[in-house]
Order: structure tokens, then C-alpha cells, then sequence
């Protein structure tokens, strides 16, 4: 049995594949090393992973996750899948490749992560020929929905949100300015905070021309600062995976035309295409 599995800043999805080619998918929260340490990520599988699931009899786990970029990076992840799946054959990749590989499949592009946070690449088939970094959720991150999330706690802050879109806030998370200054500055996972308000963005519609300018703002913010860097970039078409990129996709498709690349494949999560993937490479 293997096991695939798709880890986000927010959620990871994971998928058993048995011997017999059944396909058992579940689901825990994600694990970026630049937030969760080895300690942790032990915990919290030990904690979440399914009561019934055979560990012992796990004989390779291929995990695709937030922020395993760097060597040092995915060792934190690592050393924990190699405890808690401690008979298994470990392979710690990037998302971003998670992502490339399920949109393009062996072939060439341009593909990209738009969910909690942002990343982009240009795919040779094989791995990621091209990155430019997103600077993750301080210093960048753009079209994500963290992005999204602080631009509404901006204008929540600054008095910028039309009054029938602040009264809804209000009514509907009880914060004072001070709470959301506290969240963001002196508690853990500041970008799982910021992320989540991108669903009341979703779902305000007390004033939808507000919500659909702040995302087509992060999505044109998206193109200037990443997209439109990659030399000939128009030249692809534009894939994404994500719940962002997904579920904002009228609004996403219409600034990539205005940016003049052709929409491809925007999808919200890369697990089954990923599974497909190891298993067309023979991975039973």
C-alpha cells in the first residue's frame, strides 16, 4: 500500500492506494515546516490520522507540502513521516511540483498555487525549471487568500469597508481592531488567520461590487508582481490549483485574458490527478 498526499498551509489531503488499486482518501491539517516543527507534525498525525489505518503495512508515502522548498525544510517533515510511518519508504517534494504534476501530467507549462498562500512555476514535464519566490505571506504572496484576507482586515482597520460590508464583518466574527492586531502579531499561524476571512469575501453579498474589486485587485496584483516575470510568459496557458484560484475563477479568468494568456486547467485540489500520476510511474 502507498500513500499520496497534498499538504497546504491550511489542510492536507492524503490518499491510500491498496494493493488492490482502492483509493481511500481522508484528510488532516497541513504542515508547513516554516510554522509546524518535527514535534508537532508527530502529534498532530499521531493525533489525526485514521484509527484504522494499517501503518504497518504502508510501504511508501510520496508527500507534496507548503514551504518544503529547501533541504532543511523538508527534513522537518521527514524526520516526522519517518517516525509515525516508520516501515515505509519516505519522498518529501514541494507542492508546487504536487501542483505541476497534476495540471500538466509530462508535459511543459506554466502552473500555479493560488489557496492559503501563492506559488508559481514554469514545468519542463519533469520537475520545476523556473520559480520565482512569492515571498511568502509577510512580504508577498499575492492573489492567495491570505493576501485577500488582509486586504479586507486593511480596510476593516483603516474604516475603508463600505458600512453595510463592515456591519456584516462585525455581526459576523465580533472582532475589535485590537483582537485583529493581536491575532496577526502575537499568535501562532497569522497566515491561516488572515486566509480564512477570504471566505466571508466569498460569501458577502451585501455589497458584492466591494468584494469582486478587492479580488480582482490580488488577482491583478498576482500577474504584475509574478505572472508577467516568467520571459514569454504568454506563450503558456495559465493553470492553477487551489481553493482560491477555484472558487474566485470568474474573476481570476477574466485577468488572466486581460494579461493575454489562455486559460487552461484551474481545479480545486491536485490529489487525484496527483494519485493518477504515481500511478501511471508505477508506483504499485
Amino acid at each position: 500500500m502507498i500513500i499520496i498526499a497534498d499538504g497546504g498551509s491550511t489542510k492536507t489531503n492524503w490518499c491510500l492506494v491498496t494493493e488492490e488499486g482502492n483509493k481511500v482518501y481522508f484528510n488532516t491539517e497541513g504542515y508547513n515546516p516554516y510554522f509546524a516543527p518535527t514535534t508537532y507534525i508527530i502529534q498532530s498525525l499521531q493525533e489525526n490520522l485514521p484509527t484504522d489505518l494499517e501503518i504497518d503495512k504502508i510501504t511508501e508515502v510520496n508527500y507534496y507540502g507548503a514551504g518544503c522548498s529547501t533541504p532543511e525544510m523538508r527534513k522537518i517533515v521527514e524526520d516526522a513521516m519517518k517516525v509515525v510511518f516508520n516501515k515505509s519508504k519516505i519522498y518529501i517534494g514541494h507542492d508546487l511540483l504536487a501542483a505541476a504534476r497534476a495540471l500538466l501530467g509530462h508535459s511543459a507549462g506554466f502552473a500555479a498555487i493560488l489557496g492559503t498562500g501563492t506559488n508559481t512555476c514554469i514545468y519542463d514535464g519533469k520537475d520545476i525549471a523556473q520559480n520565482i519566490d512569492s515571498g511568502a505571506y509577510i512580504l508577498g504572496d499575492e492573489g492567495s487568500g491570505c493576501y485577500i484576507g488582509k486586504k479586507l482586515l486593511t480596510d476593516y482597520l483603516r474604516g475603508y469597508m463600505p458600512e453595510a460590508v463592515r456591519k456584516n464583518f462585525w455581526d459576523t466574527y465580533k472582532l475589535t481592531p485590537d483582537d485583529v492586531n493581536e491575532q496577526v502579531y502575537t499568535q501562532p499561524r497569522a497566515n491561516r488567520f488572515c486566509a480564512s476571512f477570504s471566505k466571508f469575501v466569498y460569501d458577502n453579498n451585501v455589497h458584492l461590487e466591494y468584494s469582486r474589486n478587492l479580488v480582482k485587485t490580488s488577482f491583478e496584483d498576482f500577474f504584475k508582481n509574478l505572472v508577467t516575470h516568467y520571459p514569454n510568459y504568454q506563450r503558456y496557458t495559465f493553470n492553477c490549483i487551489g481553493s482560491v484560484g477555484y472558487n474566485f475563477r470568474n474573476v481570476l479568468e477574466e485577468v488572466v485574458t486581460e494579461n493575454g494568456m489562455v486559460v487552461g486547467n484551474i481545479i480545486r485540489s491536485p490529489i487525484d490527478n496527483l494519485v493518477k500520476f504515481h500511478l501511471e510511474a508505477g508506483a504499485l
